[in-house]
């Protein structure tokens, strides 16, 4: 699979990082990755072995290519393009100009992660000798707290009154659903109609990495979500532009499998109907894991259902729910 015509960047520009102006200016992000340079070569072959031998997601794999276009353009514009020619203080300068154009310490971190990915498949694919960020590293992370909503806000938000018609079942199944699973964005649009198994009341998710979990489906959203199969998601599907039925549990007005955009939308706009300014789809699972644990959930149930590799990833969630503990405390206690 070659990676130089993706859809998902060709028009895209790339922005100088740092350096001089050059003969790149204005060239589009994907006729970075035509080959032109060895540098531009060698970044093709790594997005393709992330893809071929890695089996890395599209998402993941996009991500990768965002920061290496970026790196890309701050090399090319130090005049920089053969890997050999990489230095240490290529790579800092780098971090430098990302920090000066104001990214987060995250996207920072991740940019860095990428890049030094890419130089260790150099040295191990024999083509460079040389590993200039061996010694860069990565900058320190902010740890910030995870967004959720209250038990009650959750509760406005999933008891308002959804239009009638396809279009507000599907809606209200959506949110149920995201918050009563847990499900990321990404995962909820991935969901087809054989991943449901509504009578032992479990959803089979696709998660990170393409690993594969069952996730209890309960109460209110599997309620939600039956009442939208029942006949909505039918008028949805009587749409579709395409021969084959599309197999995705929710779907778009024209038939088609929703996009993570329209999730987004979705929830920003259901969330500002009840006083929630700005909610997001991952703030619904950040919800689902402080609310589960507040109510006695095992931390390691608690990461299967969400799909953490690491249950330290998980226990950011208790860091929270100790908060909502001693908010608690100071305002119960007489002599706090």
């Amino acid at each position: 699979m070659d990676l130089s015509d993706s859809a998902t960047t060709r028009d895209r520009k790339v922005p100088f990082v740092s350096g001089t102006p050059g003969a790149f200016r204005g060239r589009s992000a994907g006729d970075l990755l035509t080959g032109k340079t060895p540098l531009e070569h060698n970044v093709r072959d790594f997005l393709n072995h992330l893809v071929v031998e890695r089996n890395l997601s599209a998402n993941t794999v996009a991500a990768y290519r965002r920061d290496l276009e970026a790196y890309l353009v701050h090399l090319i514009g130090r005049g920089i393009d053969a890997p050999k020619d990489v230095r240490r203080a290529d790579v800092e300068a780098f971090v430098a100009a990302r920090r000066d154009c104001g990214y987060a310490s995250a996207s920072i971190e991740r940019a860095l992660s990428s890049v030094k990915s890419f130089h260790r498949f150099l040295v191990r694919e024999g083509i460079c000798e040389t590993h200039p960020t061996a010694n860069v590293h990565l900058p320190k992370k902010e740890e910030r707290l995870p967004d959720y909503i209250s038990i009650d806000a959750a509760r406005a938000l999933l008891d308002q009154e959804f239009p009638a018609g396809a279009a507000g079942a599907r809606d209200r199944a959506m949110l149920e659903v995201l918050y009563g699973c847990g499900l990321r964005a990404s995962e909820l649009v991935g969901l087809d109609v054989q991943d449901l198994y509504l009578d032992d009341e479990f959803v089979r998710v696709l998660g990170k990495g393409s690993k594969q979990r069952l996730v209890p489906l309960c109460g209110s959203a599997l309620k939600a979500l039956v009442d939208y199969l029942d006949g909505p998601r039918r008028e949805l599907a009587a749409h579709a532009r395409r021969v084959a039925a599309c197999p995705g549990v929710f779907l778009n007005k024209n038939g088609g499998r929703i996009s993570r955009q329209s999730v987004h939308a979705i929830c920003e706009r259901y969330g500002r109907l009840v006083g929630i300014e700005g909610l997001h789809p991952h703030t619904l699972r950040h919800s689902f894991a402080t609310h589960m644990l507040a109510g006695g959930a095992d931390l390691r149930v608690l990461q299967e259902i969400l799909g953490h590799a690491d249950i330290s990833t998980t226990q950011i969630y208790t860091h929270v729910d100790r908060t909502h503990l001693r908010e608690v405390y100071l305002s119960a206690h007489p002599r706090a």
